[in-house]
C-alpha cells in the first residue's frame, strides 16, 4: 500500500491509499481528490474561498514525489509518500502549501541563494480520562530527562524507534519542561525537504500514538496551568556552494544576515498569522512567559522573538523562536523565508539587539495580541501577499476568521487566559 499525503492549508494532514498492485493505473495521472479540501474548517464545515464552493467543488489531482517514499516501521507493507496539487488544467495549485513553499524558494534561488532551515518542535502525549485527555504523567521538575520515570509506557522510546527508520533526519529527544510534553530534534537541511520532512514528522508521531490508545498533540496551549509547545526554527543562508552567507571572516554577523533579521521583525505583525495560526496560540505569548513578546531580537537570547545562537562559521544562523506548534510546516518556513527576502532584496538595516530580560524592552513593537489582530497585520502587508499568493492569504484569512467568530460566539469571554473547553473541542486532537 501506499498512502498518498499532502498538508492542506491548516496543516491537516489529507491522504489517500492506493494499492501498489494498481499504481500503473492509478497514478498515472494522479489521484483525484475535490478541492473542498481547501476550504474545510477544523470541525468540517465548508467555506467558499476562491469560489471553490460557487464553482461545483471542482476536481484537484495529487501527483506523488517519487523523492519522498518512506516506510511506515510500525504498519508493515505501508510506505508514505509526498503529493504535489495541480489544477484539472494541469497547472500547480496555488492554494497548495508546498507548491507557495516550492515558490518562495525559487525566488532565493534566482539570487544564488540556498535557505536552509532546522526545525524544533515540542508535543504532548495525553491519555484518556473521565473528564477528556489529560497528561500521562503529572510531575513537574523533569525537563531534559528520559526513562520510564517521564515515560511510563515506552510510548516515546518507541516513538524514537519507529522515526528512526523512517529516516527523516530524527537525531535526538527529551522529555521537555512541563509534565508528559516533549521535544524530538531533527537535522537542519535544505527548506523544502525540511519542511517535508517535518510534516512527515508531525504524521508519523500522531500516527503512531493513536495506535496505543493516547493522543499526541502539537497544539500550542493545550493547558492552562502548564507551558506551551513550541515549534522554533534555525535558518540561514548559503551560496550553491554551500558557504555560510552569515557571517563574516572575522566571526561577526554578515550584511545579509542583519537584512534578514531587519526584513523578519519588519514583517513579524503579519508573520505571526502563520507561525501562531489559532486562537489558542496566543495563550502560549506574553510578557516573561519563555515565549515571544516583542517584535525584537537579540544575541543568545530566548526572550526576544528572534535569538541568534552564539555558534559561528557554518553554524551561525537565526532561531526563530514564535512559532506554535500547530502551525503548517510549509507555510510557517514560507512566510519567514519571505519575510527575510524582502530584508535581504531592500538591504534593510536590522534595529539594535535586545539587552537582557527584553520582554520589558520599551522600543521593539508588541506582537500581535489574538489571531484577530495577526489577519489584521496580514491583510494589510502587501509583500507577504505577493509573496505567498493571494489566493493562498484569502483562503488561509477567511479559514482562521471563521475560527475567530466562531470562538467568539461560542465562549462566554473570548478575552479569557484561561483555555477553554472550545479551544480543546476545535483543536486538540486536530493538531
Amino acid at each position: 500500500m501506499l498512502r498518498l499525503i499532502y498538508a492542506d492549508i491548516l496543516g491537516t494532514t489529507r491522504a489517500k491509499d492506493l494499492l501498489v498492485s494498481q499504481l500503473e493505473s492509478s497514478a498515472a495521472k494522479g489521484a483525484t481528490f475535490c478541492q473542498g479540501v481547501w476550504v474545510t474548517t477544523t470541525r468540517g464545515g465548508v467555506l467558499d474561498g476562491n469560489d471553490i464552493m460557487s464553482s461545483g467543488l471542482p476536481d484537484l489531482i495529487m501527483r506523488v514525489d517519487p523523492s519522498t517514499v518512506t516506510l511506515m516501521p510500525w504498519e508493515p507493507g505501508v510506505a508514505l509518500a509526498l503529493a504535489d496539487a495541480f489544477d484539472p488544467d494541469g497547472s500547480a495549485s496555488v492554494l497548495s502549501p508546498r507548491s507557495v513553499l516550492k515558490g518562495v524558494i525559487a525566488r532565493y534561488t534566482k539570487l544564488g541563494l540556498v535557505p536552509v532551515v532546522g526545525p524544533e518542535l515540542e508535543f504532548y502525549i495525553a491519555e484518556r480520562g473521565e473528564n477528556g485527555w489529560r497528561r500521562v504523567i503529572e510531575t513537574t521538575g523533569r525537563v531534559y530527562t528520559t526513562g520510564a520515570c517521564v515515560d511510563p509506557k515506552g510510548t516515546f522510546l518507541h516513538l524514537m524507534r519507529m522515526l528512526d527508520q523512517m529516516d527523516i533526519g530524527v537525531f535526538a529527544g527529551n522529555h521537555e519542561f512541563s509534565p508528559s510534553q516533549y521535544e524530538i530534534n531533527l537535522w537542519h537541511g535544505e527548506a523544502l525537504r525540511a519542511a517535508d520532512r517535518t510534516f512527515l514528522f508531525k504524521t508519523a508521531i500522531k500516527d503512531i500514538v493513536a495506535r496505543t490508545g493516547q493522543l499526541a498533540t502539537f497544539l500550542g496551549k493545550p493547558w492552562t496551568d502548564e507551558g506551551g509547545s513550541g515549534f522554533h526554527l534555525h535558518f540561514s543562508v548559503t551560496d550553491e556552494s554551500g558557504t555560510n552567507l552569515m557571517v563574516t571572516p572575522e566571526g561577526e554577523l554578515s550584511g545579509t544576515a542583519d537584512n534578514m533579521i531587519a526584513g523578519i521583525l519588519g514583517h513579524a505583525a503579519s508573520l505571526v498569522a502563520f507561525t501562531n495560526p489559532t486562537v489558542n496560540a496566543y495563550k502560549r505569548l506574553g510578557p516573561d512567559t519563555l515565549a515571544p513578546y516583542r517584535a525584537n531580537w537579540g544575541h543568545d537570547n530566548r526572550s526576544s522573538m528572534l535569538r541568534v545562537p552564539p555558534e559561528r562559521g557554518s553554524g551561525t544562523r537565526l532561531e526563530i523562536r514564535v512559532g506554535d506548534g500547530a502551525a503548517n510546516p510549509y507555510l510557517i518556513i514560507a512566510s519567514v523565508l519571505a519575510a527575510a527576502l524582502d530584508g535581504i532584496e531592500r538591504s534593510l538595516p536590522a534595529p539594535p539587539s535586545a539587552e537582557g530580560w527584553s520582554y520589558e524592552n520599551e522600543s521593539a513593537e508588541i506582537l500581535p495580541t489574538t489571531l484577530t489582530h495577526a489577519l489584521d497585520a496580514l491583510e494589510r502587508d502587501s509583500f507577504m501577499r505577493d509573496a505567498l499568493g493571494a489566493p493562498l492569504v484569502d483562503v488561509f484569512v477567511l479559514l482562521k476568521r471563521d475560527e475567530v467568530a466562531r470562538y467568539e460566539d461560542e465562549v462566554d469571554d473570548p478575552d479569557t487566559r484561561e483555555v477553554t473547553q472550545w479551544e480543546l473541542d476545535e483543536y486538540l486532537e486536530a493538531y
